[in-house]
């Protein structure tokens, strides 16, 4: 579509939006975000039946900015210019040039003025709800204990082992892949090894298996319960320390496991859980702060 078009779709898009004629100038960028946030794209894309979804979440967050705009917390509420520039910069630099980004804008109904005092506002409520999120009462260690004790599992680490892998499939298309040929293949390879010699599994590996983890030298990473298949997973869990395994199979074929280390499982001790507990509970407590605020707003009862 060339740029007349889609301007003019744009326009015709626009002014068919109920509604916004009455809405500030800033009111595009809300609805620009919208657009974006809900189906990727920018207003001149949207359909008719679009339209109405982003302009009602349009016309909620613009309404809730300006209802924490006007609250006597927004009143000495400064932003640095250079932040405004800032946050100018950033969305300028998603275009190749400043004519790309002119011609975007228009397409969206703004223009750079437009946008900048729609950046100042965006600026300005965050500021206003990050200062009313702080004044939340603070979290004791009574509170991060409780939290401790309550979500006891989020503290726990389950017991993982680094395995290595070596595949040798089964498909009868192949003569080399038959099942007999296959598991004679695996079992001459599986000769070949000795426990607790890594790197002769991993040169046979690399040399023989057909998971794409040959390419690491078997290496499968540090696994927990449940990853590999049920027969692998009972296999590697009942093994010893650089133990490798008997020939096991699953649906792709024939496998060998080397247990390369385990990693017993534990539990996290509260005082190296508590820094992160702390930063939990007081994005709670903020969140918290700025909801009954908010609802304290909307009810008319905020002083």
């Amino acid at each position: 579509m060339s740029a007349p078009a889609r301007h003019s779709q744009a326009v015709i898009g626009l002014a068919n939006n109920a509604g916004q004629a009455c809405q500030p100038a800033e009111y595009g960028y809300h609805l620009l975000r919208a657009a974006a946030d809900q189906f990727s794209c920018g207003l001149a894309a949207l359909s008719a039946e679009q339209w109405p979804q982003v302009n009602a979440r349009a016309e909620q967050s613009f309404a809730l900015e300006t209802l924490v705009l006007n609250a006597p917390e927004a009143q000495g509420v400064c932003i640095p210019e250079d932040h405004i520039e800032q946050a100018l910069a950033t969305v300028r630099s998603r275009y190749a040039d400043e004519a790309e980004f002119r011609d975007e804008l228009a397409l969206n109904g703004l223009d750079p003025p437009t946008l900048r005092r729609a950046l100042q506002r965006e600026l300005s409520f965050d500021a206003v709800i990050r200062a009313v999120g702080a004044c939340h009462a603070p979290v004791t260690e009574a509170d991060e204990q409780r939290f401790y004790q309550l979500h006891a599992e989020r503290f726990r680490r389950p017991e993982t082992r680094a395995a290595r892998h070596l595949l040798i499939t089964i498909n009868e298309e192949f003569a080399e892949n038959s099942r007999a040929v296959a598991r004679a293949r695996i079992e001459t390879l599986a000769r070949q090894l000795e426990p607790g010699d890594a790197r002769a599994f991993g040169q046979l590996a690399r040399g023989h298996s057909e998971c794409p983890s040959a390419l690491q030298d078997g290496q499968l990473g540090n696994l927990s319960v449940g990853q590999l298949y049920p027969a692998l997973n009972t296999a590697l869990f009942a093994m010893t320390e650089g133990e490798v395994s008997g020939v096991l199979e699953s649906p792709l074929g024939f496998h060998l496991l080397f247990c390369e280390t385990i990693t017993p499982a534990k539990t996290i001790p509260f005082e190296q859980a508590r820094d992160r507990i702390r930063q939990v509970l007081s994005e709670r407590c903020q969140r918290e702060m700025q909801t009954a605020w908010i609802a304290r707003l909307r009810d008319g009862s905020e002083p």
